[in-house]
């Protein structure tokens, strides 16, 4: 007898397709003896069986999540009930619960577990800014907090929310510009305040498409401008400082925290640009941050001279550079007052750079969504990086593509930046905040209009693009995959494959993002307004300084028919 399978596997005979063997071998059958498989066992069955198995094992550890969280503060037990974990981040995990209320119907509730590393500072501020900021204007508010020992619990309001991913090409322009005024409302109210929220993303403000609500959430890395109303964001600030210049006295040389001969940690890795020669063929040129003139110089010692030696010969490829600039201040005794620079705009670090202070800067925030002012460590940040955070929302929002920037470190994602508002325009920004940009190849400011078209798939002369990841299309920027091997791409590809108007559903872990739940929505896009590109341009311009802010945005002439 032959059984043969519409794959083309036939097991009494030993043939197994190799995505059948994968299938074989996870649902533990042994394949070294003839076995006789029912026809309806087909591969679509096996992965629903896998995908249940996984499923089950999730809500295994979910559930023992629930119990930890029980036992770790007990008083929870008494008021709420826990459903579900619904996030995980780097500093919290979210549940939902609901509340046991004596009357009424139940109460969903938003439960947020902070973990017990943080500072007892830092959580008070961030509930400081959820009481005095929050419960209005889209922005979160708090209910209750639990603390048993070192655990924080805030309990807050649940809103039951899309994700942008699954969304993003659905929304017709209307809901777009709706979105947009919604999430300016909100930091309007927080910049009131004198709150910085540093990690605006799509993620972090919640939207519900059908009850149109949203809330910004998420203030575990706020800071506080230099007049904030949060007095605990004062002591953050002022900790802040302290540790920076504690960094900085105890950052003698970049070259003595180096092992040459060991792994470089990631955070020397990301700080120190003086390790390898970058290559991004999107650019054909490449940037380096190191400490410019104005940084105390110490003494040199034989581990500089051996790292710059090596330098030396890597740092031929690189051709520029993101310096600090100003005067360079007064010389540490152990080094000679007339020691000065030799290699500002050349190809080369020399010893005596290598040898300055690393400007430690905050930098806290989501890769792809750090204004440049972030990327080139300058200390003085304010409010403005949240309005650059909200204009690459935008740009997602208007070019259907998310997420739009994706790299691996800062200096990719400011050579990104440039391929969209151009070298000679970042170089003249970042002297208004005092950084210098060398660049040996002029890379021009892309029209956002055309870019947001072209990528949407709504300029004619363009064919419609797809989600193929074999290559980049030839206008896109490509990042190298040297640089970062996850991120193949400056703009990412597609978040759905078309047919026709709609999405089908896909596997997120495949080429890209594909959606049944909703279909893409033209309605609008085809007469986009020339004032969204305007709004655009000036929440993406490179100085901070002329960047616009939220209460301006909301009398932007796009938003001319909405009333606040």
């Amino acid at each position: 007898m032959l059984l043969c399978f519409p794959c083309g596997c036939n097991p009494l005979a030993g043939i197994l397709h190799p995505n059948c063997l994968v299938m074989e071998a996870s649902l533990g059958i042994q394949m070294d003896e003839p076995m006789a498989f029912p026809p309806q066992r087909d591969r679509s069955q096996a992965e629903g069986s896998l995908k249940k198995n996984e499923q089950n094992f999730k809500l295994a550890g979910v559930k023992k999540d629930i119990e930890k969280l029980y036992e770790a503060v007990p008083q929870l037990g008494n008021v709420f009930k826990i459903k579900d974990k619904i996030g995980e981040g780097t500093f919290s995990s979210v549940y939902l619960a609901t509340a046991q209320l004596q009357v009424g119907p139940e109460e969903k509730i938003a439960l947020k577990h902070l973990i017990p590393t943080s500072h007892p500072v830092r959580i008070a501020a961030e509930l400081q800014c959820l009481t005095v900021a929050g419960g209005q204007d889209n922005v979160m508010g708090v209910k209750y907090c639990f603390r048993k020992n070192d655990h924080v619990v805030i309990a807050m309001p649940y809103l039951e929310h899309e994700s942008f991913l699954d969304i993003l090409n659905s929304l017709s322009f209307q809901e777009v510009r709706e979105y947009m005024f919604n999430l300016f409302k909100a930091l309007k109210r927080i910049h009131q305040f004198g709150i910085v929220h540093r990690d605006v993303k799509p993620s972090n403000f919640l939207y519900n498409r059908r009850l149109k609500k949203y809330a910004l959430v998420d203030f575990g890395l706020a800071q506080g401008t230099h007049d904030t109303k949060i007095e605990l964001l004062k002591f953050v600030q002022s900790e802040a400082q302290q540790e920076r210049c504690s960094q900085n006295k105890s950052h003698i040389i970049t070259g003595n925290k180096i092992p040459l001969s060991g792994p470089v940690p990631k955070e020397l890795d990301q700080q120190s640009t003086t390790k390898a020669s970058v290559k991004r063929p999107y650019t054909n040129a490449q940037i380096q941050i190191k400490q410019g003139k104005d940084g105390k110089l110490m003494k040199q010692s034989k581990t500089v001279d051996v790292l710059s030696r090596k330098l030396a010969t890597k740092k031929k490829a690189i051709s520029a550079k993101v310096m600090n600039s100003g005067v360079m201040r007064k010389t540490a005794s152990s080094c000679p007052a007339s020691l000065t620079c030799d290699c500002y705009a050349t190809d080369k670090v020399c010893s005596i750079c290598l040898s300055r202070r690393q400007q430690v800067a905050p930098r806290a925030g989501t890769p792809g969504f750090r204004a440049p002012e972030v990327l080139t460590k300058c200390p003085n940040q304010t409010t403005a990086i949240d309005m650059w955070s909200a204009g690459v929302i935008f740009l997602s929002l208007l070019s259907g593509r998310y997420p739009f920037y994706k790299a691996s470190d800062d200096l990719t994602a400011l050579a990104q930046i440039m391929t969209i508002r151009g070298s000679r325009e970042t170089i003249q920004a970042a002297k208004t905040f005092g950084k210098s940009i060398l660049c040996s190849k002029e890379v021009p400011a892309q029209d956002l209009r055309k870019l947001c078209e072209r990528l949407r798939g709504m300029d004619s002369n363009t064919p419609k693009l797809t989600s193929d990841i074999q290559g980049p299309a030839s206008h896109q920027p490509t990042v190298s995959e040297k640089t970062d091997h996850k991120a193949s791409r400056l703009i990412q590809t597609p978040p759905g494959q078309y047919s026709g108007n709609s999405f089908k559903k896909g596997d997120s872990n495949s080429c890209g993002y594909c959606f049944d739940e909703y279909t893409t929505n033209l309605e609008g896009w085809n007469e986009v307004p020339d004032e969204a590109y305007d709004l655009l341009d000036k929440l993406l311009d490179l100085n901070p300084a002329s960047r616009i802010t939220a209460e301006e945005a909301l009398l932007h002439p796009f938003f001319k028919d909405m009333s606040l």
